[in-house]
């Protein structure tokens, strides 16, 4: 496995507590980052703060991604405590019940809009002013890593809302790498296909067509045979974010075990 060093480096995760988010959280801590981790609640929080133990430098702040507000609590916060903020995974995000499009829930539609295409916008308000001044004041701005998914860059039968959302970020990505990469950020979307997370259980349990048949049809798409492991996605998490690939922006890196080659 490859180490990076991130010593020095300001890490700013939202959806900490989840699969992808507590395990990057580690990553990086090992790597010699401070880290800013939030959440919805405390106890959200707890398993990567007892991960994390005493000698984890991280600050932990809770709220709701979806309220403008809170990215800038949350970048103000990191350069109060941390003096900057280098790195922003913009991971936090949720589903919905799988149906088809005239099933959806519109409520539900809603709040996914909300969690996983405009609190990304929210946060990368908050984010890049923080960063230019940075890049103003040192030469060096900063990564952003937006969480997509596989669902970003192929159509996805029961999962429409969450699939526009995710395309909606790869469209914010790269049009904010553009309008930043002469202040020195770098922008990249991160699209995973299924990932061994709790949402992809629930998604999995909550299946109109039941557990197994949602696992077998999870997996028939992927050519691999198999969806992706935590620690695969986080690896591609640290490497987007490592000072040693300043040439890579604007992209949307796709890790689906072949699924949209086909």
């Amino acid at each position: 496995m490859t180490r990076y060093d991130f010593s020095g480096r300001t890490v700013l995760i939202s959806g900490a507590g989840g699969g992808l988010g507590r395990n990057a959280a580690l990553r990086f801590a090992e790597s010699g980052a401070d880290l800013v981790l939030t959440d919805r609640s405390e106890a959200a929080l707890d398993p990567v703060r007892e991960a994390l133990g005493p000698a984890g430098n991280a600050l932990f702040i809770t709220g709701d991604v979806a309220n403008p507000d809170f990215h800038n609590t949350l970048a103000s916060a990191a350069v109060e405590r941390f003096g900057s903020l280098d790195i922003a995974l913009n991971n936090a995000g949720i589903g919905h019940r799988p149906g088809r499009i005239e099933k959806i829930d519109r409520d539900e539609a809603q709040r996914v809009i909300e969690v996983d295409l405009l609190a990304v916008l929210y946060a990368m308000q908050a984010q890049i002013p923080i960063m230019r001044q940075q890049f103003e004041r040192t030469g060096e701005g900063g990564v952003i890593l937006n969480t997509a998914s596989v669902a970003g860059v192929v159509g996805s039968p029961t999962l429409s809302v969450y699939a526009a959302a995710k395309h909606g970020v790869i469209g914010l990505t790269r049009t904010a790498a553009i309008e930043t990469a002469r202040s020195g950020i770098r922008i990249n979307a991160l699209c995973p296909a299924f990932t061994r997370t709790a949402m992809v259980d629930e998604l999995v349990s909550t299946s109109p067509h039941g557990a197994e048949a949602a696992e077998q049809k999870l997996t028939g798409g992927i050519p691999i045979g198999r969806i992706a492991k935590v620690d695969e996605i986080v690896q591609a998490m640290l490497w987007a974010c490592a000072p040693e690939n300043a040439f890579y922006t604007g992209q949307a890196l796709v890790l689906d075990g072949g699924l949209s080659a086909g």
